[in-house]
């Protein structure tokens, strides 16, 4: 047995091939079919060593649809591994699907990469040395490699209609077999093939695979994974249209391009077989292979559109931070052994690590992602999350302007009740509304009703009538302060009995904010203009036209609350 070195990344055994020089590859490779002791054996074993040299790894997107989140994890784990070790992080793209692939896709691809933050030192718009980064580009390169594997035997052209090769497809399934290859090009003479391409007639690149041994490798995640080559077949590497296929693509660019890892999905694990006889028949090195989990849905299916969200534009235009999509996707497969699950992007660079990937399949949780976001989101600097809250305000219409005192208080007051920037309009608008009417009748108000809730009503109208809440409140928080206390001395009551009531009231709700920042806020917003005009907001002045028009006695025996008299514009 023979030990070829090819690289300080990987060692390959092979076996080798029986190949008496007075034969011609036609007749070669006919010899080996038809004679047992020129039968095609070998064995391949790829393991890990000692990384030597530079760290280059790939994230090779199609651009047939949008950045799956699925995709944006492998992207991220390349993108980790490659900043962790000092390396290059590559994009390329695949596109050599001609039907499906769009610029448009390839440009929002980009934009989701871009926005994530995981920029990449070679591909589109980068450049590099290693260029082009377009398959669609790179077809001349791939025909060259075709023709060296044609002219070296490894490779024959094959003239089977698809009507031959399905008809072998049904032989093989009524017989039990793997659906191999079975024509009659493999060993077809350099005459019979000439004939056939005098008469035109189209044909493939067929790869010759051995009829026996196997393929190991040790994944970096997946430990030792091996294959039987009598399973595989020979099969193509380029269409009758010119067109290479995935797998000899894939293979030609990893090589070409100094790829040292390809950590991808777990689902291309199978083509490993196919890319590591390419690799070897063109003397390539072969690169380490990690293979990452799936990640699946709450049921542990395969996660797809059909639960919901799942490409990153997606959760951008939802609200979600690339901060947050960043960390949680991190998540998905890897831990750096701690309890910790905060980490900004520059933590993960410094913490991953590929062998604390998990091979099991990663269960993704939107519940768990909000949360998330909630802990990025409250962790801006309070500038930014001001300013990004306060032109959300704006934009959406619910205040007239995005900067200013009643918005860095608002935000300050209600960033503990947003997940997501889009939470802040329904928090702000909660805040400035006032359900009076459903509150009252609510189970849980009664109690608070049942306790001389209108004599406390009438105490509360009074002290507004008088003047003295509207001037506790421009003293600001510790003016109500002042105010509460001495309001609930002159009716006996303190804690709950005080506060509910007072909440109730003046809010309309049983629970919220904090509440005297909640009561200076709902005065600005009635004396400085703020708060749109469309906005159904109820100042302070108008709560308490509402209260007056409160029959307490319907109250009490649950029917209309309010007088005829009482204003159309009272909310219910």
């Amino acid at each position: 047995m023979a030990t070829i070195v090819g690289t300080p990344w990987v060692r390959i055994r092979a076996f080798p091939m029986l190949n008496p020089p007075i034969l011609h590859h036609s007749n070669l490779y006919f010899a080996e079919r038809c004679f047992p002791k020129f039968r095609r054996s070998f064995s391949v074993s790829a393991s890990v060593d000692k990384v030597d040299g530079e760290v280059r790894v790939r994230f090779a997107p199609s651009p047939t649809g949008n950045l799956h989140v699925g995709g944006a994890r492998t992207a991220l784990f390349n993108y980790l591994f490659a900043r962790a070790n000092g390396g290059k992080f590559v994009l390329r793209i695949e596109d050599t699907d001609l039907e499906r692939s769009t610029r448009q896709s390839e440009e929002a691809v980009l934009k989701d990469l871009s926005w994530l933050g995981l920029d990449w030192d070679e591909g589109p718009s980068a450049g590099g040395d290693y260029g082009p980064y377009r398959q669609s580009e790179r077809n001349t390169l791939y025909k060259q490699y075709a023709e060296k594997l044609l002219e070296s035997g490894q490779v024959y052209r094959c003239f089977c209609s698809n009507e031959e090769l399905e008809k072998m497809k049904e032989v093989a399934k009524l017989k039990q077999l793997p659906p191999v290859y079975m024509g009659k090009w493999a060993t077809a003479t350099d005459e019979e093939a000439q004939e056939e391409l005098e008469k035109g007639t189209p044909y493939t690149y067929r790869f010759r695979v051995p009829q026996e041994g196997s393929l190991k490798i040790n994944d970096l995640i997946r430990g030792e994974v091996s294959w039987n080559l009598n399973t595989l077949g020979d099969f193509v590497i380029m269409r009758s249209n010119g067109q290479p296929v995935y797998n000899f693509c894939v293979t030609v660019d990893d090589a070409t391009m100094a790829i040292s890892h390809v950590i991808r999905a777990e689902e291309h694990l199978p083509n490993t077989l196919r890319q590591a006889l390419i690799y070897k028949a063109l003397g390539f090195p072969m690169p380490y292979f990690a293979h990452v989990s799936l990640i699946l849905a709450p049921d542990r299916s395969k996660l797809s559109k059909r639960h919901g969200a799942t490409s990153v534009g997606q959760f951008r235009e939802m609200g979600y931070l690339p901060e947050a999509m960043v960390n949680y996707l991190a998540l998905l497969g890897w831990g750096d052994g701690t309890e910790n699950e905060f980490f900004t992007l520059e933590q993960l660079v410094e913490k991953f690590s590929i062998s604390r990937v998990n091979k099991s399949g990663a269960v993704f949780d939107s519940t768990k992602l909000r949360w998330m976001n909630g802990q990025h989101l409250r962790a801006l600097p309070s500038e930014e999350l001001t300013k990004l809250i306060g032109e959300r305000w704006k934009s959406t219409g619910v205040l007239t302007e995005s900067e200013g005192p009643f918005i860095e208080e608002s935000v300050h007051l209600l960033k503990d009740a947003i997940d997501l920037v889009t939470d802040a309009d329904k928090a702000l608008s909660n805040l400035l509304s006032y359900p009076l009417h459903t509150t009252l009748t609510s189970s849980e108000a009664k109690p608070l009703v049942e306790d001389e809730l209108s004599e406390f009503s009438a105490s509360l109208i009074a002290a507004y009538d008088s003047g003295e809440i509207l001037s506790a409140l421009e003293e600001g928080p510790s003016g109500w302060q002042k105010w509460v206390k001495t309001f609930g001395k002159s009716l006996k009551r303190k804690g709950k009995s005080l506060f509910m009531p007072l909440r109730l009231l003046l809010t309309g709700k049983i629970h919220g904010p904090d509440m005297g920042a909640s009561m200076v806020l709902l005065h600005k917003a009635g004396s400085s203009g703020v708060v749109a005009p469309q906005v159904r907001f109820v100042t302070l002045n108008d709560r308490f036209e509402i209260l007056r028009q409160i029959d307490w006695d319907s109250v009490i025996q649950d029917s209309p609350l309010f007088e005829s008299s009482a204003p159309a514009s009272v909310p219910n």
